[in-house]
């Protein structure tokens, strides 16, 4: 006669389950490194306690998709390509509005942002202005030329918006036409911020709008850490680069 080994069930520990359970159900679509790193827990802790509870975020399908090698949204250090971009968010009662980004392309910071209801230059250019004061302090020329990378929509190839990038000592550098992935980098930060927040809150107005994406701008910049940057948040690393 022969007897099945049963194996005991995995044993977890209930001091750990508890608060990233409760950070998963507030954020859903936080991965176990994100939880780890939030938390200060080991991240193959987290991942074995993901796997065992079910918790896995599940990965969107993705078919075969050719890819522009050329003009990667890249950086080597602060400073010396930044990109900016423009999306859509429903804000209740003041309809649709227009939020404009702009972000450093090696840190990752999300360094000036604007909303508002017109979808105009004007709106690209606050946030251009609000990056160039979070970095420098001040608006004027920068100290050194860099690149500021877009697509060709009409705002940033509008008249207003060159010569104002012109004014700052910026180059603009365009993606080819027809292939976001270029500008993926501000591409997936407008995704982060929809599914982390925009597609979490039912915005009642603009006001409510803005004051929401601020905290969680605030949030994504000094507070979550970034798989891209070996689990340091923005903040940290242009303070480690600067």
């Amino acid at each position: 006669m022969y007897y099945r080994v049963q194996k005991a069930a995995p044993k977890l520990q209930q001091h750990l389950v508890a608060p990233i359970k409760a950070m998963i159900e507030e954020n859903p679509s936080f991965g176990y490194r994100t939880v780890a790193g939030l938390l200060g827990f080991n991240k193959n802790t987290v991942q074995r306690i993901f796997q065992l509870k079910g918790w896995q975020v599940k990965k969107r399908p993705v078919g075969f998709r050719p890819r522009v090698q050329a003009l990667p949204s890249v950086a080597q250090r602060p400073n010396e390509r930044w990109a900016t971009d423009l999306c859509r968010i429903w804000a209740g009662k003041d309809g649709w509005s227009h939020l404009a980004l702009v972000i450093d392309c090696c840190t990752r910071e999300l360094l000036g942002w604007h909303l508002s209801r017109s979808g105009k230059s004007k709106t690209a250019e606050s946030a251009l202005e609000h990056a160039l004061i979070s970095r420098f302090g001040c608006l004027g020329r920068v100290p050194e030329t860099f690149l500021l990378r877009s697509d060709n929509g009409l705002v940033f190839t509008s008249r207003n918006y060159t010569a104002l990038v012109k004014s700052y000592g910026l180059q603009q550098e365009f993606i080819t036409p027809y292939t976001p992935e270029q500008n993926g980098m501000v591409e997936r930060v407008i995704r982060t911020l929809k599914e982390q927040c925009a597609h979490r809150h039912r915005f009642e107005s603009l006001t409510h709008a803005s004051r929401v994406i601020a905290d969680w701008i605030g949030f994504y910049n000094y507070r979550r850490p970034h798989q891209a940057l070996g689990m340091k948040t923005p903040v940290k690393m242009y303070e480690l680069a600067a």
